[in-house]
């Protein structure tokens, strides 16, 4: 049935006059989206990260709805409220986000835990280790569509899994396929024109991201990652090549910087992995010779407590009397060698008078000498000794022995004297 020409202006001036509420609506959303963000960075800048989080974390979370309604109708409202603000805010609310992220997984597991719970930061830097936070942000930030995100956005997502993502195979394939949708977009005009968000989209947004110099600076930052950076980590230094050399936005003066670039990272890495490999033989090496230099001081160790041992066990083995028995055989040897010149005195003719005179009168001075202080008791007993010996000198006609005995005479009889006169001053006090 056909309208009207009234009911068609009516029609058209209820659309109109919808628009222009949703336009105020949506200039109203995005002066509290930028409130909370000042708020959230002002917490952030003084170091308060949990209730940072918990500021620019109802921004950026789409409510618990079904998406796919929302998708079809070409409807804002039931994502995250960052999804329907201006692109300046958009870019800074995410950038603020992931720079929010690489702080918390900065602050280590001790930190982070005491700050947000043991789950809750596991829960965060596992978003920027397997790379779910750029599923996230397409999801809540942008309606689901990979090509529509921000450019600035895309270059913050890369440079966080560049950091924190140990693999960058999921990096690769996000970036080629953003820099795919952004430059064969799909815009289907009929369903956002049956939008009432349609106004807040960015036609810009459909091209190859070069239509302003601000663009282009942007679109040059993310060839830079991911020629430069994410296709040398997964080694796929000739496709870098393939791609500069084939890409249609950097001109033959750029392409030369950047191969120059490319070629100057693969030459410090072929150098890196050099000095890697010289350095790990050298500690191998080290480590050879340590072993070496053990493995001989065991081996001396065990060559020394062999012999210990077969000292002891000869020494448990040997009789205790053996030492004695090889005396005995050895005594008798000694003593027949040691007897040879008594023997050779024994065959010579016995000694004389002379001899045994001279031994009688050694024995006679060391008598005399031992008993001087019994000879003051009984001094005509050592008168008696010494007529004894005259008597015994005059005897012997020899002159060297008379002499001698005379000698020991005078001694004595001057040692007798001296006593005798002692004791008669001692007997005269």
């Amino acid at each position: 049935m056909a309208l009207s020409p009234y009911e068609n202006g009516l029609s058209n001036s209820r659309m109109l006059s919808s628009s222009v509420s949703s336009i105020s609506s949506s200039r109203y959303q995005s002066s509290n989206i930028a409130k909370t963000y000042r708020q959230a960075a002002q917490l952030f800048l003084t170091r308060r990260l949990p209730e940072a989080l918990s500021t620019i974390e109802p921004i950026i979370t789409s409510p618990p709805q079904d998406h796919s309604d929302s998708e079809q109708n070409g409807d804002l409202s039931s994502f995250a409220p960052i999804a329907s603000a201006s692109r300046g805010t958009r870019v800074k609310v995410w950038s603020f986000y992931l720079t929010f992220l690489n702080s918390v997984v900065e602050l280590g597991a001790e930190e982070g835990k005491h700050a947000f719970g043991s789950s809750r930061w596991k829960e965060l830097v596992s978003k920027c280790r397997d790379g779910s936070i750029w599923d996230d942000v397409v999801r809540d930030g942008y309606a689901g569509v990979e090509g529509d995100v921000d450019a600035e956005v895309v270059v913050n997502l890369a440079t966080l899994l560049l950091t924190h993502s140990p693999s960058q195979r999921l990096n690769q394939q996000r970036l080629e396929t953003y820099l795919s949708a952004s430059a064969n977009p799909t815009f289907d005009v009929s369903s956002h024109m049956q939008s009432s968000s349609y106004l807040q989209r960015r036609p810009s947004q459909h091209n190859n991201g070069t239509s302003t110099p601000r663009d282009l600076n942007t679109r040059l930052k993310l060839l830079e990652l991911y020629t430069l950076h994410v296709l040398p980590r997964n080694e796929e230094w000739d496709y870098a090549r393939e791609f500069i050399a084939m890409s249609e936005v950097l001109d033959d003066e750029r392409k030369e910087a950047f191969l120059l670039a490319l070629h100057s990272l693969k030459e410090e890495k072929e150098e890196a992995e050099v000095r890697e490999a010289r350095l790990r033989q050298q500690q191998q090496e080290q480590l050879e010779q340590r072993r070496k230099e053990s493995e001989a001081r065991r081996l001396e160790q065990s060559r020394a407590e062999d012999e210990r041992r077969k000292r002891e066990e000869e020494n448990r083995r040997q009789p205790r009397g053996s030492d004695e028995v090889f005396r005995k055989p050895r005594q008798p040897a000694s003593t027949s060698r040691t007897s040879r010149p008594a023997s050779k005195k024994a065959v010579s003719p016995p000694p004389g008078l002379y001899h045994r005179a001279t031994a009688l009168i050694s024995s006679l001075q060391s008598s005399i000498a031992n008993f001087g202080h019994s000879m003051t008791a009984n001094p005509m007993a050592m008168f008696r000794t010494l007529l004894f010996l005259l008597a015994f000198a005059i005897a012997f006609g020899r002159r060297d022995l008379r002499e001698r005995i005379m000698r020991v005479v005078r001694n004595a009889w001057e040692k007798v004297r001296r006593t005798v006169g002692m004791g008669v001053k001692v007997s005269y006090i």
